[in-house]
């Protein structure tokens, strides 16, 4: 009975923590920013906090100061207004403090915006993602002789079944996909972003990498991205593009390189089955539901 306990533990843990950790999305209430999946967007996350020692105090420096003057400097208070027409001392503080605070922030901020544009010389994998209203297209240009390509549409409700993506904590309402673009742990993967040519402007935004950047039709723009953790990532189209913007999702699913080039060599053929059979490898959470459904009994 204690091992059978044990067990039934241990599985319940690796459901919750696997389910928790496996598909970064947004979570109800989240007024932070979603948990870095990549190095840039370890930076971008850093940088957001330090920031907010500057904001902060500066907002509630102001906002004191609007109550001092509304209560000390109202006509009843002060029936003679001052006529003072300046004081030295305060003009240089507020020239050169907000100037050495924009330098505390301009700096990081540079280095930051370096790292996101010094592409890496040779990435492990290039993807083409053309957005069309409303879907996107990938396309691995060094996949060998044939570049494999597919469409990725936003699943619909009556579609999930035959996907095998019922469970929505995963593949949550509005942002599972049919087709995932695949990508391997640890590699580094250029995205080459664009529209079709008579299509309108989109834009490619995963924000657990730290990537955001326009679909433009006729003009071809890059990013790069490398992700340190396995699972799956949503984002989304954020680029106003017609009536059906909200229903563009973006998916990734990060594996491990093995399994990414037995998908790869299978998805030539067939891409459904290579799908199916790589879901059955890495959804972590419903191989852990079937554990503890076998301990249980």
């Amino acid at each position: 009975m204690i091992k059978r306990a044990n067990a039934v533990m241990a599985a319940t843990a690796c459901l919750l923590f696997a389910t928790g950790s496996y598909a970064d999305q947004p979570s109800p209430w989240q007024i932070n920013l979603q948990p870095a999946a990549t190095p840039i967007m370890s930076q971008i996350r850093w940088f957001n906090a330090y920031s907010l020692w500057f904001v902060v105090p500066i907002t509630l420096l102001v906002l004191a100061l609007l109550f001092v003057v509304m209560i000390r400097f109202r006509a009843s208070k002060n029936p003679v207004p001052s006529r003072t027409s300046h004081n030295t001392v305060i003009e240089v503080i507020w020239t050169i403090g907000p100037v050495l605070i924009l330098l505390f922030l301009a700096v990081p901020s540079f280095q930051l915006l370096t790292e996101q544009l010094t592409f890496p010389q040779n990435p492990d994998v290039t993807v083409k993602a053309t957005a069309t209203q409303w879907q996107w297209n990938y396309e691995y240009e060094n996949s060998g002789d044939n570049p494999l390509a597919f469409d990725s549409y936003m699943l619909k409700e009556p579609d999930r079944a035959a996907a095998g993506k019922d469970d929505k904590s995963i593949y949550p309402r509005l942002l599972a996909v049919d087709n995932e673009m695949v990508i391997p742990v640890g590699k580094t993967v250029r995205v080459l972003v664009t529209a079709a040519p008579t299509d309108v402007i989109h834009s490619f935004s995963m924000p657990s990498f730290g990537i955001k950047i326009d679909a433009v039709p006729g003009r071809l723009n890059e990013t790069w991205f490398k992700a340190e953790r396995e699972g799956i990532f949503y984002g989304q189209c954020s680029q106003l593009c017609g009536k059906d913007h909200a229903f563009m999702p973006i998916a990734i699913r990060v594996v491990a390189e093995d399994k990414y080039k037995q998908w790869l060599t299978a998805a030539a053929t067939d891409l459904g089955k290579a799908n199916k059979a790589l879901m059955a490898e890495v959804d972590v959470p419903a191989k852990a539901t079937d554990v503890a459904a076998n301990v249980t009994q």
